[in-house]
């Protein structure tokens, strides 16, 4: 009390001069955004410019997801747009890719990569091939996303990596986003996409949030797929490459590797054709 009232007898002229020397205005802190709300921005925005867009796979809908990665659509967009499925991968993978050949943009979503194998002859001799075997005259604009890799407590059919497996296969894109503004991008460009590409995510990304830049909230951002890589640390000596889960470990340990004189350069390829 007696410090106000000191500053209340004071002239004004030297109370104003104080405030501005005790008080200052700080830096607003950087957007944070977690992988699963960058892909569900991503994939909203995709639908809402283009009513060819639509998502379809099991619980996608009405429960929003089995990651909540599409809360939300199914309220906005409704029934016609986010398609529930029954527990049949081969079948709605076919229904995918027959829809996809038909001029639409389907977004398949399989719950995890592991059940794609239910739908593989869809996804590789129909998806992948068709575009070539046509001659360039047949496109099948499709999205296949889904957790892949290993996660937590989920045992072994549900925590396989299909990076390599996918990655081989002629015809086939693949993407793999580390953080927020990976996976915002590289979502957008494979929806615009008139090749199949496979979006692997990774359910221990999808809390992990990231600063999300003032061009990564623009609608028209775009990570174009095969032609960016990132170079996230960079040191003399030795080289990793690591991506996902395994690029968030290495930059993690780096301060200790540094402290051993171990040097890193830490790649993150997002995308492979």
């Amino acid at each position: 009390m007696a410090a106000v009232s000191g500053l209340v007898r004071r002239p004004l002229r030297e109370v104003s001069g104080l405030l501005k020397r005790r008080f200052h205005w700080t830096a607003p802190a950087a957007l944070q955004v977690t992988v699963r709300d960058a892909i569900n921005q991503g994939m909203d925005e995709e639908l809402e410019r283009d009513e060819k867009v639509f998502l379809l796979g099991e619980e996608v809908a009405q429960y929003d997801g089995a990651y909540k990665v599409s809360r939300g659509l199914w309220k906005k967009y409704g029934d016609k747009r986010i398609i529930d499925t029954p527990i049949s991968e081969m079948g709605f993978a076919g229904i995918a890719v027959g829809a996809a050949m038909a001029g639409l943009r389907p977004i398949c979503e399989f719950m995890t990569f592991n059940f794609s194998m239910q739908a593989i002859d869809q996804v590789i001799n129909s998806a992948a091939k068709t575009y070539y075997m046509s001659g360039g005259l047949q496109p099948v604009p499709i999205v296949f996303r889904g957790p892949n890799g290993a996660s937590a407590g989920v045992a072994a059919q549900h925590s396989q990596c299909f990076a390599a497996w996918y990655g081989h296969c002629p015809g086939l894109k693949v993407v793999s986003p580390w953080n927020s503004e990976d996976a915002k991008g590289l979502i957008k460009s494979a929806i615009r996409d008139n090749n199949p590409v496979v979006v692997l995510e990774n359910e221990l990304m999808y809390g992990v949030p990231f600063e999300f830049p003032p061009e990564a909230q623009s609608k028209d951002f775009l990570i174009p797929i095969g032609k960016k890589t990132k170079i996230y640390r960079q040191l003399p000596h030795s080289s990793a490459h690591w991506n996902e889960v395994e690029l968030k470990t290495m930059n993690e340990q780096e301060p200790q590797l540094a402290a051993q004189w171990c040097s890193i350069f830490s790649f993150n390829l997002i995308s492979d054709l």
